[in-house]
């Protein structure tokens, strides 16, 4: 039981480690936009993110009470 978990220890750490490298050893970088309107390809089809469509349908000059 204890091999096991630190087998899936050293994996999840190897992962983490794989996914930063860039972050680590290039200063200065960041990962890039997650949301959909960061994407050129979503954004060339008229896909938008959820709450930019939802600000923009609630702010067309309706006032709520």
């Amino acid at each position: 039981m204890l091999k096991l978990a630190l087998l899936t220890l050293v994996i999840v750490a190897l992962s983490v480690l794989f996914l930063c490298v860039k972050m680590i050893l290039k200063p200065g970088s960041k990962f890039g936009s997650t949301h959909i309107g960061g994407s050129k390809a979503m954004r060339d089809r008229g896909i938008h993110c959820v709450q930019h469509q939802y600000r923009s349908t609630n702010n067309r000059g309706t006032r709520h009470a």
